[in-house]
């Protein structure tokens, strides 16, 4: 495991904090990604980039991010809390996302049920959605795939944004319970919007692939 000694880490710290180009500030995050540090400065400044003007910059932050979960999680969580940005927020929830433990699952539940104000929230809600599809498919503990399922039948039936019942379709074919299948199966029956209950189908089609159809599920 390469990981850099601290003050070699102070030093990438450094280089990204003051960096004077775009350029050189994904250098300076790629450094930090491969040194596995865990270091809650060089986190926070990860973070900070997640506010950078360029979006390469903050791309390549949250990857940074994800590939040094879990302990990123967690400062991750604090940051959104204590943030009103919500560009930034939107990055924090992506790589929470795709980090997808079940330690998010209750930030990517609230995000989820957030009512939208603008097309920012809207696409925010969506990534959580396919937050919770990781979490329900990955997770061992019932009771968390419960619970995503639960949140997920919800935003495939509820919400006006048809981008989100379209993305909560395509998390309950991740997880693929019979409990998933059943709230497709419902939620197929009155969508309105075509393209949303074509990928109902879809989704249907490919879990019934799976050899789990029908289990569980009333006809």
């Amino acid at each position: 495991m390469n990981k850099l000694k601290s003050q070699d880490t102070d030093k990438l710290i450094s280089q990204l904090k003051h960096a004077s180009s775009p350029i050189d500030a994904i250098s300076a995050i790629t450094a930090i990604s491969d040194s596995k540090t865990i270091e809650a400065g060089a986190i926070a400044t990860l973070i900070q980039a997640l506010s950078h003007h360029h979006p390469s910059v903050r791309n390549t932050a949250t990857e940074a991010l994800v590939k040094l979960a879990p302990a990123t999680v967690e400062p991750l969580i604090a940051a959104f809390r204590t943030s009103s940005d919500q560009g930034l927020q939107a990055y924090i929830i992506q790589a929470l996302a795709q980090i997808g433990v079940p330690t998010t699952l209750d930030l990517l539940s609230e995000v989820l049920g957030t009512a939208v104000a603008n097309h920012c929230q809207g696409n925010v809600r969506r990534i959580a959605a396919r937050g919770l599809g990781r979490i329900g498919s990955t997770a061992k503990d019932p009771e968390i795939i419960r619970h995503a399922v639960e949140k997920l039948s919800w935003a495939l039936v509820t919400p006006e944004d048809w981008g989100l019942r379209y993305a909560a379709a395509v998390s309950l074919q991740e997880i693929a319970t019979p409990e998933a299948c059943a709230f497709l199966q419902v939620a197929q029956n009155q969508e309105p919007d075509k393209v949303v209950l074509s990928r109902i189908t879809l989704a249907l089609e490919q879990v019934k692939g799976t050899g789990d159809w029908g289990l569980g599920i009333g006809d």
